[in-house]
C-alpha cells in the first residue's frame, strides 16, 4: 500500500495532478482546494490513500494526516465513495468538519453532489463517537459553542461566506443573544469590522 509520496507535480488535470517520483508518474486525485493549491513544477509531500476495487486502482493526496484520516472515515460508512468523500473535504476544513459531524449537523454534508439526507445522517451517527474519540471526547464537546446552529451558518455561507468564517463570525457573537436573526446580523457586523 502507498501511504506517502514526496515528488513534484508535472501536471495538473480536472480533479487529479501528476506527481513524479524517481521517473515514475502517479496520477492522484485531491479534493478541489488541495488540487487548486498545487502549482506546476512545485515539489510536494502528500500522504494518500490507495483505494484499489475491481474496475480501478486509485491514489487519492491530501495535505494532512487529519484528512487522510477523515477520508478514511467518510469512506468507511456505507454510501460514501471517494468521490463524494473528496467533496466533503472540498467544502471545509478537516476540523469544521469533524465540529459539524460531532453536533450533529448533517445539513453540512447534504451540500455535497452524491450525499443525500439518509446518507448525510448516517455520516453523523457512524462516525459521531469515533469523530469524538480522536478530538478528546468531552473535551472537544465542550469547545463547540452549541448556540451556533446550521440556520445561522447556511444564511451566512448563502450570503458567500465560507463555513470557516460564518461559524468563526457566529462564535464572536455575545451568547446572550438568543434571537437567530439577531445573531446574524451581528455576525455580518463583525465580518464588515474585518
Amino acid at each position: 500500500m502507498i501511504a506517502y509520496l514526496h515528488g513534484t507535480v508535472i501536471n495538473k488535470l480536472n480533479n487529479y495532478f501528476i506527481l513524479e517520483l524517481n521517473n515514475l508518474g502517479y496520477a492522484i486525485f485531491a479534493a478541489e482546494n488541495f488540487l487548486n493549491s498545487v502549482k506546476l513544477g512545485s515539489e510536494i509531500e502528500i500522504y494518500t490513500h490507495h483505494h484499489v476495487r475491481e474496475e480501478a486502482d486509485d491514489l487519492y493526496g491530501f495535505p494532512s494526516l487529519e484528512e487522510l484520516e477523515l477520508f478514511e472515515l467518510l469512506l468507511s460508512v456505507s454510501g460514501v465513495g471517494p468521490k463524494s468523500a473528496l467533496g466533503v473535504l472540498a467544502m471545509a476544513t478537516a476540523a469544521d468538519i469533524k465540529e459539524a459531524i460531532i453536533r450533529g449537523d448533517a445539513n453540512l454534508l447534504t451540500k455535497v453532489a452524491g450525499i443525500g439526507q439518509k446518507t448525510a445522517e448516517r455520516v453523523v451517527l457512524e462516525l459521531k463517537t469515533k469523530v469524538l474519540r480522536i478530538n478528546g471526547g468531552v473535551a472537544a464537546l465542550n469547545n463547540i459553542n452549541s448556540g451556533v446552529t446550521s440556520d445561522e451558518i447556511d444564511a451566512l455561507m448563502s450570503l458567500g461566506y465560507s463555513l470557516s468564517e460564518a461559524r468563526s463570525a457566529l462564535n464572536m457573537v455575545d451568547s446572550s443573544i438568543g434571537d437567530s436573526g439577531l445573531r446574524v446580523k451581528e455576525a455580518l457586523k463583525k465580518m464588515l469590522k474585518k
